[in-house]
């Protein structure tokens, strides 16, 4: 086993929020030190010190700007262990973030599945070992390898879902990501498969750029449009593929563009799916 070494160590706060999987009500944010090693997460104040080790993590998700009990922080991230919950502010909650899930997935082995899906039809790729790495700087992503030498890059700000299930895999039942994105344009899913615990901080860790489809209020038309844009059909051919003028057609773009549901590639107006016109794309298929 390798060396236990020191990621971060940072003044702040933290609180435990859900003990055994009852909410506590009387909670006091605790100043004091908030330290981080390959190993384990160590929450020391003036009461005493609480060792969290990471392989009992099952969830990582962060707010910024809140008010929580009486302190105020301008961030926090709520760490799960099991049934447990703990709040974490650390002063650079962003930095302790990235150290985190460095320290949860970066170099992880994972079976991986791709493409599961490509333009909505399923494909019969195989199951690959491969490992996972994750960059937590500017733009972050996880990053796919597979033994036979496959890449590939899964941007958070590209990713339209992540769903936990579960899957036979290489014979046996395991826990599975799906991940939703796009490559070239073309909606695909990756399905990767680990431990538990790696399944589910990846899951948290995609969510980060989640794209809030819930919150999108389509007409009927724009669904067709965007319906035909998931399926593949060319931006220059959806007026003759919906049964729509140009006009209407060009009105609709423009709407999707300024709810972030398209981007536009071109000013010669050819567009492609964001992740959020992705994901409610993809919610549409499964619900028909």
């Amino acid at each position: 086993m390798s060396d236990e070494q020191k990621l971060a160590d940072a003044k702040g706060k933290f609180v435990q929020v859900v003990a055994d999987g009852r909410k506590r009500n009387d909670i006091d944010w605790v100043p004091g030190r908030i330290l981080l090693s390959n190993r384990r997460l160590l929450l020391v104040g003036g009461d005493g010190k609480r060792t969290i080790p990471l392989s009992e993590v099952t969830g990582v998700t962060g707010r910024d700007n809140v008010t929580q009990a009486i302190a105020k922080v301008s961030g926090y991230l709520s760490v799960q262990v099991g049934s447990d919950v703990f709040l974490v502010a650390p002063q650079d909650v962003d930095a302790f973030e990235a150290d985190l899930f460095d320290a949860l997935l970066d170099q992880t082995t994972v079976v991986i599945k791709h493409p599961a899906v490509e333009g909505g039809v399923v494909q019969d790729s195989e199951w690959e070992k491969g490992r996972l790495t994750v960059e937590t700087g500017a733009d972050p992503s996880a990053d796919l390898a597979t033994a036979a030498g496959t890449f590939v890059e899964l941007p958070i700000d590209d990713v339209g879902h992540a769903e936990r299930t579960k899957k036979t895999v290489k014979g046996s039942e395991r826990p599975v990501l799906e991940v939703e994105h796009a490559i070239e344009g073309t909606s695909m899913e990756t399905h990767v498969a680990g431990t538990a615990q790696d399944v589910a901080v990846l899951g948290s860790f995609l969510r980060r750029g989640d794209s809030d489809a819930d919150d999108v209020d389509l007409t009927k038309e724009e669904h067709e449009v965007l319906m035909a844009l998931y399926t593949g059909v060319s931006p220059f051919q959806i007026p003759d593929f919906v049964g729509m003028d140009v006009d209407q057609v060009e009105a609709i773009f423009d709407d999707l563009v300024e709810q972030g549901v398209l981007e536009e590639v071109r000013t010669r107006r050819e567009i492609q799916l964001e992740a959020r016109g992705r994901s409610i794309a993809g919610d549409a298929m499964s619900e028909q």
